[in-house]
């Protein structure tokens, strides 16, 4: 049994076709999905989802590139936070890489999901791309972390070092792989897939986006996880099936999503 930690079955590439890709998550012995939220419009969308499919969950939060969007305040987060299918924060975070210019902004945005994360003692989903050193000092300012009292959660769609990885993980957050420690050019991130420990690691797609091999450049989807799962297995030096009961424990114990 798989799992799928973030994915967006929301957005209308998956949408439009939803027996499909729920097809295709049974098909793989994919059980659950988080589908994650990227901004306060599309909320409604992603907790229908959620209520409609008893193997899908849902999050709340803003991600860090959308600029001209409704920003929510820690109470609103904490207040939709406040539902049994809703089991994250985010995706939030920070993200140098797309956006120039002065992103105070967004230093701001992801601290109120820190506060709201720690509110309502629910965990966060921290995106950082180009921002890895302002993100974890803020994470560390904030109190994320289990470690300072806070809920934790998970670096998801990782790509940074190892060092990065370290200073999350003592902050007790799990690292997530997606398709991309699949692609050939990526040594760098399937070294520290090898290093990080079972214990603390999540599988996604972050489909539609991120195929990973043998569907690299197709149309991502929840089910394609179990390919990310069979690449870290060997790589990693377990089994496959050790690898999607650790994962799939992980994201239980992480979401703390009764079984």
């Amino acid at each position: 049994m798989y799992i799928d930690s973030h994915c967006h079955i929301n957005f209308p590439e998956l949408a439009e076709r939803l027996p499909e890709v729920f097809a295709t998550m049974a098909d793989n012995q994919v059980s659950h999905a988080l589908c994650v939220c990227v901004d306060m419009p599309d909320f409604p969308q992603v907790l229908t989802l959620a209520e409609q499919y008893p193997n899908v969950y849902a999050s709340v939060g803003v991600h860090p590139d959308y600029a001209d969007t409704p920003e929510p305040s820690m109470e609103a987060l904490v207040c939709l936070a406040d539902h049994p299918k809703v089991v994250a924060i985010g995706e939030t975070g920070l993200d140098y890489y797309r956006l120039q210019g002065d992103l105070e902004w967004q230093r701001e945005r992801f601290r109120t999901h820190i506060r709201a994360s720690r509110a309502a003692g629910k965990p966060l989903i921290i995106h950082t791309r180009a921002a890895a050193e302002d993100t974890i000092r803020i994470m560390r300012e904030e109190g994320a972390g289990t470690d300072a009292g806070g809920a934790g959660g998970v670096m998801h769609c990782f790509t940074e070092s190892l060092a990065v990885a370290e200073a999350a993980m003592a902050m007790g957050f799990y690292i997530s792989f997606s398709g991309i420690v699949t692609f050939k050019s990526a040594k760098e991130l399937q070294a520290v897939a090898q290093a990080v420990p079972l214990e603390k690691m999540l599988i996604e797609t972050d489909s539609p986006y991120l195929a990973p091999v043998p569907h690299r450049g197709r149309m991502n989807q929840p089910g394609w996880v179990k390919h990310v799962a069979e690449f870290l297995a060997p790589l990693k030096g377990v089994r496959l099936e050790q690898l999607a009961q650790q994962t799939t424990d992980n994201f239980f114990n992480l979401f703390k999503i009764a079984r």
